[in-house]
């Protein structure tokens, strides 16, 4: 399936009409697609349409081509319009928006808000998650500290302090997350240094609480649990070197993470970072 601006004559193609980006349109046309994967089919997306006549002039186009026709409109005028118009030319269209209103309105009792481009606040919204999710992938465990400058949250702490899981999780909530893991008599990475401190944060955790985490992720792999890795003396040292680090960096504010749920730290970082930054303490979350 092709997307652009021009049509080829052994296609079909479908336009896809919209106030905001189309890209709701576009994934939900492209789905439903997938049920005719021998055809070939050609995708042509206007998008942030505002005017009767910009809407027209496509419409015409489209009837030239003997098209098809999808849009989200948040304008009921716009919606009757473009059904009107689309049946006396006899063009097939489809509105993917009108329907789910008109049963949102009934629900509630009130009438939609009719915002035009409310859409595109979703889309942004979903992209901007992808984008953080992929950052955050990239830039887990130290893997790399190339754009750590474009982060939004860089986390700090020794092996199995939740790092790579609060990551994730602050992800989804469309943060950019790098972690750093400390490993004795390995320098940090310069670049640590020199981004914004006010986005680091140290995480640190119960000596005892660690050694049974590693012990059990040992024992998942089929390793020896009693193994340095799960050692009391190990783990001294490395909580010694983290406390440390932090205490030389009294700019990073530090997260016991023993025994605390997950969305818990998570939230209590945020509303940290959110405070530092000059951000609404409900930023995402």
């Amino acid at each position: 399936m092709a997307e652009n601006k021009n049509s080829i004559s052994s296609q079909k193609t479908i336009y896809i009409l919209s106030d905001g980006t189309g890209e709701t349109a576009s994934t939900m046309v492209r789905a439903a697609l997938v049920q005719y994967a021998a055809q070939e089919i050609n995708i042509i997306r206007s998008k942030n349409l505002r005017s009767e006549d910009s809407i027209l002039k496509i419409i015409d186009e489209c009837f030239e081509k003997r098209g098809m026709i999808a849009h989200t409109f948040a304008s009921p005028g716009f919606r009757k319009k473009i059904s009107e118009v689309c049946a006396e030319k006899s063009i097939p269209s489809t509105d993917l928006l009108g329907p789910l209103i008109f049963t949102l309105d009934d629900f509630f009792g009130v009438p939609s808000a009719s915002r035009a481009g409310a859409l595109r606040q979703t889309d942004d919204s979903y992209f901007k998650r992808i984008e953080a999710i992929e950052y955050t992938v990239r830039h887990d465990d130290g893997k790399t500290t190339n754009e750590l400058d474009k982060a939004d949250i860089v986390l700090v702490g020794i092996s199995r302090t939740s790092k790579t899981p609060l990551s994730i999780f602050l992800s989804h909530k469309g943060w950019k997350v790098a972690n750093i893991p400390l490993v004795l008599n390995t320098p940090l990475p310069e670049q640590l240094f020199k981004i914004d401190q006010r986005k680091i944060v140290g995480l640190i955790i119960d000596i005892h609480s660690l050694q049974r985490i590693r012990k059990n992720r040992l024992e998942k792999f089929g390793q020896d649990s009693g193994g340095e890795y799960a050692s009391l003396s190990l783990i001294m040292q490395e909580i010694e070197y983290a406390e440390n680090l932090f205490k030389q960096n009294k700019r990073w504010p530090v997260f016991n993470v023993t025994e605390r749920a997950l969305e818990e730290t998570a939230s209590e970082i945020v509303r940290v970072i959110a405070n530092r930054l000059g951000l609404p303490n409900s930023v995402l979350f």
